[in-house]
């Protein structure tokens, strides 16, 4: 395909999907499933086939999509809520691949290697759909981290199970021991890859006063760090993760200013727009319909293992969270079930097969078929469920009290940057005063009404959705605050460990008595 002919192809991809953006809209449809559903009849238009290239998606579109997904996340909520994040991406992905490669295996008559291929490609969530909806659709924000923890580290469990098998497949067989080794060679060796470069690169992006020379750094760790990961022979996927979430929670609070924050941001938001929109449109080209067709009933069959595979992990795990963690509504475990979408980097894996597996383009069929359902079915029915379990409860006083929220932030963020202003003397003291103080103005009218609403009698409040569970959110996040300093007192022997657990065994009753948020 020659330079022309890709830029043709790639202004037809760009104005379909505007027309998505546009119908998806006014349609209330999901725009990762309208730009999958616009790409099925786009092959007739263009002279040529063109479809997902799984190199590409694998070492350009997954590093981005990751890191995006890392440098927005708040390592704080995640680690408020790792227990139950960390039972479904873990054991949930584990037992969830194995249900669906037994079903396979009995219902299909494929062979292991192809069923656990199979499974390990389809027990992926993807996250682009599932926060789409989110965006759309106010949901408890506990709820969204889970959701958004779980699909992060899933999407680097399944590079990491895949690769295993991949390795099964080429030496003929491998010893349960062995297996145990190299997977947690694989995964802990990304962990201390992304460790390492992350937390390198914060010094030398403290140092850049350029926003586009940051940018550029930020781009070159991403798609860096991935690459460390493969060369060396752990996963760079989980490399990728670890770089996000410390230079998203360290390198950008660290002395940088406003402008390039939002600069950087805004770069990855938009980064990451892009690439899926592209996915999304070629995961529709990719598919052939005749293809689908014919193979129907057994597409329907493994959609059926993928539930149910998802039932007998969400179920009784989040039983288990119960005994360790806060419990999980039903409502919300109803979701995680139904929730469950398929995506780009199952497409990219199945792609990724080997040449000699046998029953090659079957299997690649078999998982296109079944992202497709997933994406039209569960994707057109998400926000449906999310209003069906009554999860949006976003209400009028809440509306209010985020509204205060929000003059509060800003005034205070912008008085921080004032002062950071005259202290690099470029304001003069008297326009610096003149200006704070029309800002003070600001955030004194918002905290007298916070004040006025937390203050309020339980019953005045409009049940959890009211200002009463973002109050409990705040003091959540104070009751965290001093189990943190309580465990660092243990570990530097300020504090004697009867003293800390006591004391934690408080804070926790507490944080059992107040309202999820």
């Amino acid at each position: 395909m020659n330079v022309t002919e890709l830029v043709n192809i790639s202004i037809i991809l760009l104005l379909v999907a505007t027309g998505v953006a546009l119908l998806s809209r006014r349609l209330r449809v999901p725009y990762v499933t309208g730009l999958v559903l616009a790409g099925l009849p786009i092959t007739e238009l263009l002279s040529r086939r063109i479809g997902l290239d799984p190199s590409l998606v694998l070492n350009l579109f997954l590093p981005i999509l990751i890191f995006e997904a890392g440098i927005n996340t708040d390592v704080s909520r995640l680690r408020s809520t790792f227990k139950p994040i960390a039972l479904l991406a873990g054991p949930g992905a584990v037992l969830s691949s194995a249900i669906i490669a037994v079903l396979l295996k009995f219902g299909l008559g494929l062979t292991w290697i192809p069923a656990l291929f199979v499974a390990v490609i389809l027990a992926n969530t993807d996250t682009v759909s599932m926060i789409a909806v989110f965006k759309e659709i106010s949901v408890p924000s506990r709820l969204s981290t889970i959701v958004e923890g779980e699909t992060l580290f899933n999407d680097a469990a399944a590079l990491v199970s895949f690769n295993l098998i991949l390795q099964v497949y080429s030496t003929g067989s491998i010893t349960l021991l062995e297996g145990i080794q190299q997977l947690l060679f694989i995964a802990l060796g990304g962990g201390i890859v992304g460790l390492v470069l992350g937390y390198l690169s914060i010094p030398i992006f403290s140092r850049l006063d350029d926003p586009l020379s940051s940018l550029l750094l930020t781009v070159a760790v991403a798609l860096g760090t991935f690459q460390v990961g493969q060369f060396i022979g752990v996963s760079g996927a989980v490399a990728v993760v670890v770089a996000g979430l410390i230079f998203g929670n360290l390198g950008l609070s660290s002395n940088t200013s406003a402008s390039n924050r939002i600069t950087l941001l805004s770069f990855w938001e938009y980064a990451s727009f892009s690439v899926n929109t592209f996915i999304f449109l070629l995961i529709g080209v990719q598919i052939n319909p005749v293809m689908l067709w014919k193979t129907l009933p057994a597409i329907l069959l493994t959609v059926f293992a993928y539930q149910v595979g998802r039932i007998l992990s969400i179920y009784p795990l989040m039983a288990v969270v119960r005994w360790i963690d806060r419990p999980i509504p039903l409502s919300w475990q109803h979701l995680l079930f139904l929730g469950n979408i398929k995506g780009s980097l199952s497409m990219a894996l199945a792609l990724s097969l080997p040449n000699t597996l046998p029953g090659r383009e079957y299997l690649i069929t078999l998982v296109f078929g079944s992202v497709l359902v997933s994406l039209v079915g569960q994707g057109l029915s998400l926000p449906w469920l999310v209003k069906r379990l009554k999860l949006s409860k976003f209400s009028e006083v809440q509306q209010q009290v985020e509204k205060l929220q929000a003059q509060l932030m800003t005034g205070k963020a912008a008085q921080d940057e004032l002062d950071a202003l005259l202290k690099s003397g470029v304001l003069p003291k008297a326009v610096y005063e003149e200006m704070r103080s029309t800002y003070q103005v600001q955030i004194a009218a918002a905290e007298k009404t916070l004040r006025e609403f937390y203050n309020r009698r339980t019953g005045e409040f409009d049940g959890k959705s009211g200002a009463l569970s973002k109050l409990d959110t705040i003091r959540r996040r104070l009751l965290l605050a001093e189990k943190g300093a309580l465990n660092e007192a243990m570990r530097k022997r300020i504090l004697s460990e009867e003293i800390v657990r006591e004391r934690i065994q408080s804070i926790d009753e507490k944080l059992l008595q107040l309202d999820d948020d």
